[in-house]
C-alpha cells in the first residue's frame, strides 16, 4: 500500500511525514524545502509506505520539482493520498485539494495546525466539510505530534475498503457545460491513459499541453475542444484558466463561509510584521543582513568555532604522538609507521580539526532557516539579483550552497523558468561550500592569524560578487531574457525547533564524517603512497624523487603566475577536484606534518601574498565530483558540466592573477 502526500510548499508536509514514519528529513521554515521524493514505512504498518512529495499549488505545474508531484501522482497511481492542508491558509490550500478529488483515489486532508486555529478563537466545522468534499477529513497537529494516529487509521482505512470521494463535480454555469461536454469527447482517451475524464477536461480547458499530447487525439477532436472552450470564454468575457480558477473559488469560498471562523490575528501574525518593518526595510535590509553575516562569521571563525577547532586539533595530534610512539615502541616496519602517521593522522586528522567550525557555521545557519529569516533575505535580494537578470528566488539556492553545492544545486528545482534554473546552477559553485572551510582556517592561521575574520569574509563575498559579474555574463550573452516573476510566501517568525536544528547538524557532522573516512582517507593513502615510492616502487630519500613530484611539476609552471610554484601546491588542488577538503589533507601528507604543525610547514611554501592568491583560487576552480555528477544530471548535459568546470577553473586563475598582481604592486 503506498500514500501520496501531497500539499502546498510550507503546509507542513516533511514533519507530517517524520511523524508518520519515524524518520528525520530535514525541516525548514521557507517554501521549497522538498525538491525530491522521499519514501518512508509508516510506523506500525508493515508493507504501507508514504512518499513525500515536493510541494505544489495546483495540478498544473511551472517548475520542475511541482512536476515530480503531478506526475507521481497522475502517472503513479499511488493507492491512496494523504492531502495536508495549512488550516491557517485553508482557502488557498483547498484548490489543490479539489483538484486531487477529482483525480478520484481514495483520499484523505490531513488538516494540519488545528492547534493555531484554535488558540486563536477560530474553527471549522469538520464534519459538515467533509460531507460537502466527500472524503475523510483529520485534524491534527503534525508539530505536535496530534492526531497522528487517527489520521494513520483513517487513511489505510480509507484504501483497503476502497472509499472513493464521494463527489467529482465542483463546477457551476457556462464552466460546467464546457467540462461535461469535453469529457464526453475524451472519454475513451482518458481511459487509456488511467485518469478520470472529468479532470481531464478541466485540465485540457486551463491548457495543460503535457495532458493534451498524452491524449493522443484527432485534429477533428482538438477542434470541437476549442470550440466549446472559446464558446464558454465568450459567454464569461473571460479567459479558459481564469474560468476555471473562479469556478473553483466560488465553490471553496461558499464551502469556508459554511464551515469556517475565521480565527483572530494571530500573536506571532502581529510579531511577524513588526519585525518585518526592521528586517525587509528598503534601507535597512542589506545592511542588517551583512550585519548579522559578519558576527556570525566572527563567532564561527574567531571565537567559538576557532577555540573548539584549537582543542581538536591538540587532541589528535597527542593521540597520534602517542600512537608513532608504541608503533616505534614495538618495532614496527618505518614505511608501516609512515603510513599510518603521515598518511592517515596527517591526512585526515587535518580535516577533522575543523568539524566545530563547520557546525558551529551551521548552527547559526540553521537558526536563521528555521526562524523564517532567510525567505525575507531572498525577498530582500530579488531587487539586487534582477539586475543581473535573476530573481529572488535563485538567492536560496545560492544560500543552501554555502553550506554544500549537491544539494544547492538540486534545490533550482524550485525556479519556475528553465533560464533562471541554469544561470543559478552555473553561479551556486562560486559561493563557498563548506568543504573549503578547511582550507580558509588553515591558511588563514597559518597567514593571517589575527585578521582571520576580515579574511573569510573578503573570500565570501568575493565569491558573490564574481557570481554577480558572471551571471551579468551569461543573461547578456548565453542566456538573454528577462527573470521569471518572484513570488513566495514568507512565513511567520518562529522559535526554532531544537529538533530540527540537532538533526541538521548531525547530518553536516556525518556528511563531514563519511567523507573524511571514504573520499579523504583514500586520496590520504594514495597521495602517500606516490610521494613514498619512486616508478619502479622503491622508497624514496625525499619527497622531490617521488611520482607525485614528477606530476606536480608537470603542472607547476601553469600556477608560477599567480605566485605558487612549489609542485605540493599544485598537487593538492589536484586532489581537491575529488573533494575540497582533501587540498588539506594533501598538503599535511606531503609535508609530513600533523594538524599543528601544518601552518609552519605552510610557510616553507607560500608567502603571504601568495596564500591569498591560493585561497582566491580554491574559491573559485571546479566544483568537486560530486558537484559537477549533479550537475551534468540536472542540466542532462555533459558538455553543461564540461563547462562549468572550465569556465570555473578559468575564472579562478584569472582572479588569482589579478589579486598576486596588484598584492606585488601594492606592497
Amino acid at each position: 500500500m503506498i500514500f501520496a502526500l501531497v500539499g502546498n510548499q510550507n503546509s507542513g508536509k516533511t514533519t507530517l511525514f517524520n511523524q508518520l514514519t519515524g524518520s528525520n528529513q530535514h525541516v525548514g521554515n521557507f517554501p521549497g524545502v522538498t525538491v525530491e521524493s522521499k519514501t518512508g514505512e509508516i510506523r506500525g504498518h508493515k508493507g504501507v509506505s508514504v512518499v513525500d512529495l515536493p510541494g505544489i499549488y495546483s495540478l498544473s505545474p511551472y517548475t520542475s520539482e511541482e512536476i515530480v508531484t503531478r506526475d507521481f501522482v497522475m502517472k503513479q497511481h499511488p493507492d491512496g493520498i494523504i492531502n495536508i492542508v495549512d488550516a491557517t491558509n485553508i482557502e488557498r490550500n483547498l484548490y489543490l485539494s479539489i483538484q486531487l478529488i477529482e483525480l478520484n483515489i481514495p483520499m484523505v486532508i490531513a488538516l494540519n495546525m488545528m492547534d493555531e486555529i484554535r488558540s486563536n478563537a477560530g474553527s471549522i466545522d469538520i464534519a459538515l466539510m467533509q460531507k460537502e468534499l466527500g472524503v475523510p477529513i483529520v485534524p491534527i497537529s503534525a508539530s505536535k505530534n496530534e492526531g497522528i494516529t487517527e489520521l494513520i487509521n483513517v487513511a489505510v482505512k480509507t484504501v483497503e475498503t476502497r472509499q472513493y470521494p464521494k463527489r467529482q463535480d465542483f463546477c457551476t454555469g457556462a464552466p460546467h457545460r464546457t467540462i461535461h461536454a469535453i469529457s464526453h469527447m475524451i472519454e475513451d482517451h482518458a481511459e487509456l491513459i488511467r485518469i478520470p475524464p472529468k479532470f481531464v477536461a478541466t485540465k485540457i480547458i486551463e491548457g495543460d499541453q503535457p495532458l493534451l499530447k498524452a491524449l493522443q487525439l484527432t485534429e477533428t477532436e482538438i477542434i470541437s475542444i476549442e470550440n466549446s472552450i472559446k464558446e464558454m470564454e465568450n459567454s464569461l468575457q473571460t479567459d479558459r484558466k481564469a474560468a476555471i480558477a473562479d469556478m473553483r473559488y466560488l465553490f471553496i469560498d461558499r464551502l469556508c463561509s459554511e464551515t469556517v471562523v475565521k480565527p483572530l490575528e494571530s500573536k506571532q501574525h502581529i510579531r511577524t510584521e513588526k519585525i518585518d518593518r526592521i528586517l525587509t526595510n528598503k534601507y535597512l535590509a542589506i545592511p542588517i543582513f551583512l550585519i548579522m553575516m559578519g558576527i556570525i562569521f566572527w563567532l564561527t571563525f574567531g571565537v567559538i568555532g576557532g577555540f573548539l577547532s584549537d582543542l581538536l586539533g591538540n587532541a589528535i595530534t597527542g593521540f597520534s604522538d602517542i600512537v608513532k610512539s608504541g608503533l616505534e615502541a614495538v618495532r614496527v616496519n618505518a614505511v608501516m609507521v609512515s603510513l599510518i602517521i603521515d598518511g592517515v593522522f596527517a591526512g585526515v586528522g587535518s580535516v577533522l580539526t575543523f568539524i566545530p567550525t563547520i557546525v558551529v557555521l551551521f548552527f547559526f545557519l540553521s537558526l536563521m532557516e528555521d526562524s523564517g529569516y532567510i525567505a525575507r533575505v531572498a525577498f530582500v535580494m530579488d531587487k539586487l539579483l534582477r539586475k543581473i537578470g535573476l530573481s529572488g528566488r535563485s538567492f536560496v539556492p545560492m544560500l543552501i550552497g554555502f553550506g554544500c553545492t549537491v544539494p544547492a544545486i538540486m534545490a533550482t528545482r524550485t525556479l519556475p523558468s528553465e533560464r533562471d534554473r541554469k544561470i543559478t546552477i552555473f553561479l551556486t559553485p562560486f559561493m563557498s561550500c563548506s568543504a573549503k572551510l578547511p582550507i580558509y582556517g588553515m591558511f588563514t592561521l597559518a597567514f593571517f592569524p589575527n585578521h582571520r575574520v576580515w579574511v573569510m569574509l573578503f573570500l565570501y563575498l568575493l565569491g558573490i560578487l564574481l557570481a554577480i559579474i558572471s551571471g551579468l555574463i551569461f543573461t547578456k550573452t548565453v542566456y538573454r531574457g528577462n527573470p521569471a516573476p518572484f513570488i513566495m510566501e514568507l512565513p511567520n517568525y518562529r522559535l526554532p525547533s531544537v529538533k530540527s536544528v540537532a538533526l541538521l547538524l548531525w547530518d553536516k557532522a556525518k556528511d563531514f564524517l563519511t567523507r573524511a573516512f571514504t573520499v579523504i582517507f583514500i586520496a590520504s593513502l594514495i597521495i602517500w603512497v606516490l610521494q613514498t615510492f619512486d616508478l619502479r616502487f622503491n622508497v624514496v630519500a625525499g619527497s622531490a624523487e617521488s611520482m607525485l613530484a614528477g606530476i606536480g611539476r608537470f603542472i607547476a609552471p601553469v600556477f608560477q603566475p599567480l605566485g605558487f610554484s612549489d609542485w605540493k601546491a599544485s598537487t593538492a588542488l589536484i586532489t581537491g577536484f575529488m573533494a575540497k577538503e582533501a587540498v588539506i589533507s594533501t598538503l599535511a601528507v606531503l609535508t609530513g606534518t600533523n594538524s599543528s604543525n601544518l601552518p609552519q610547514a605552510l610557510g616553507q611554501i607560500f608567502t603571504p601574498l601568495a596564500a591569498l592568491s591560493y585561497l582566491v583560487f580554491t574559491l573559485i576552480y571546479s566544483p568537486c565530483v560530486a558537484a559537477i555528477s549533479t550537475i551534468r544530471r540536472e542540466m542532462h548535459s555533459s558538455i553543461a558540466a564540461l563547462g562549468v568546470v572550465l569556465f570555473q577553473t578559468a575564472a579562478a586563475w584569472l582572479a588569482a592573477f589579478v589579486v598576486y598582481r596588484l598584492g606585488l604592486l601594492l606592497i
